[in-house]
């Protein structure tokens, strides 16, 4: 993969790769998220995702939402655990439009309290209306069993107590603490050279005080397994299995993607998809997925079942596991779960939104981006002895915690 890549002065860095396409995409994806929060700040990194829009000393509201949107663009942002990002999708042409607000949203948001005032109950409402979807919130308080009492098992959104209480001078401090120059890359897909690129990023970013982080993120040790049931008035079952697992820098994190993909990945014929679904029948919505942050992740098993049939979901899930744990992969198996694999990476690269995203992510984390030949050779040297030691360290049922809800 060809891409420009740079840093300015103030330590921001760039990544573009250039693709012949009237559509261009392109972000700023910043190191921080819910885990960077104290416990009275819960919620702030996502607050500060819905307000920093809000108005600027140049905008008001109004003019920041139409900026793109007057020429067929559009704009976003998103909050994960360790990342805030705002971007855009738009004509190419358009490219000094798009950098300028950016600059305009990072540099010079105002925060005004009229508008803080409307969006706490905005994002209230979002927070009651993510309470009434067990299969989505049964994810974030499984994070809060495993990660118990560490500030990345805390929810993104926060609890309506902490965001009424949220002030401008809070805003500015959280921003001043954590969104460190050193730890932002402006990344671009599009139609456009990366000398431009970084011409225009340099106009329009360099003004923007040098802030290197000076703190490290505290890390999680300590996991007890742990089983949980929680009462809920809902017609099926909800359980989520889980702990633990590699962080993005161990070298076993390849294979516990391909390890992940086999066993309950986005495909149809994964393991458990066969056993619960096709032939048993007992369970429409399951998945497995593995999650890497900075220091630690984790690798969970969701399913949804009519409440009696939740024991034997149970157990057919563990004697999947076991098998894994037991039996190699042959090589038909093997060689079919790779080109699996490879062949949907393949496909997200295709998303020119996710790549641009995918190259953002990548430049913050290993201030790189490996190509998907070298990506492809990585997931062909996995062997299958590899594969069941991974499934022994990772899927230890006895070291696995359950969290239900019936």
């Amino acid at each position: 993969m060809e891409y420009f890549s740079a840093q300015l002065t103030n330590g921001i860095r760039l990544v573009h790769q250039y693709v012949d396409s009237p559509v261009a995409h392109c972000g700023i994806i910043i190191n921080t998220g819910s885990r960077d929060e104290a416990p009275q700040e819960q919620g702030m990194a996502h607050f500060i995702e819905h307000t920093i829009f809000k108005g600027t000393s140049n905008r008001k509201s109004f003019h920041i939402l139409s900026r793109l949107e007057d020429v067929g663009g559009e704009m976003n942002a998103y909050t994960t655990k360790e990342e805030t990002a705002i971007h855009a999708s738009f004509l190419a042409e358009y490219y000094p439009r798009t950098i300028e607000l950016f600059s305009d949203i990072l540099i010079n948001s105002t925060f005004p309290e009229n508008e803080l005032k409307k969006e706490k109950e905005v994002i209230i409402d979002e927070i009651n209306s993510y309470n009434d979807s067990p299969s989505e919130l049964i994810y974030d308080e499984f994070e809060e069993l495993i990660f118990e009492g560490h500030p990345i098992g805390r929810n993104i959104l926060g609890t309506p107590e902490n965001v009424r209480e949220f002030t401008r001078d809070d805003i500015k401090r959280f921003i001043s603490l954590n969104y460190n120059t050193d730890q932002m890359v402006i990344c671009s897909v599009g139609n456009i050279t990366g000398k431009r690129f970084h011409h225009l990023a340099e106009k329009y970013f360099s003004s923007l005080l040098s802030n290197p982080r000076t703190f490290q993120r505290p890390k999680f040790n300590g996991y007890i397994a742990k089983i949980k049931s929680v009462e809920k008035e809902t017609f099926q079952a909800h359980c989520l299995i889980g702990g633990p697992a590699y962080d993005v820098l161990n070298p076993n994190r390849i294979g516990l993607v391909l390890l992940n993909s086999v066993l309950g990945g986005q495909s149809g014929n994964s393991r458990l998809n066969l056993s619960l679904r096709e032939r048993n029948g007992i369970a429409y919505n399951l998945e497995s997925s593995y999650t890497a942050y900075s220091d630690t992740g984790n690798i969970t098993i969701y399913f949804g079942t009519d409440k009696d049939n939740l024991d034997k979901a149970i157990s057919l899930i563990k004697r999947e596991i076991k098998t894994l744990q037991e039996k190699l992969l042959g090589n038909i198996q093997i060689s079919k779960a790779k080109k699996q694999l490879v062949g949907q990476l393949a496909m997200s690269q295709e998303n020119h939104e996710d790549l641009m995203l995918t190259l953002g992510k990548s430049f913050l984390i290993y201030n790189r981006m490996e190509g998907l030949e070298t990506i492809y050779k990585k997931i062909n040297a996995i062997t299958p002895e590899e594969i069941r030691s991974i499934a022994n360290e990772v899927l230890d049922f006895d070291q696995l915690s359950i969290l239900i809800y019936k």
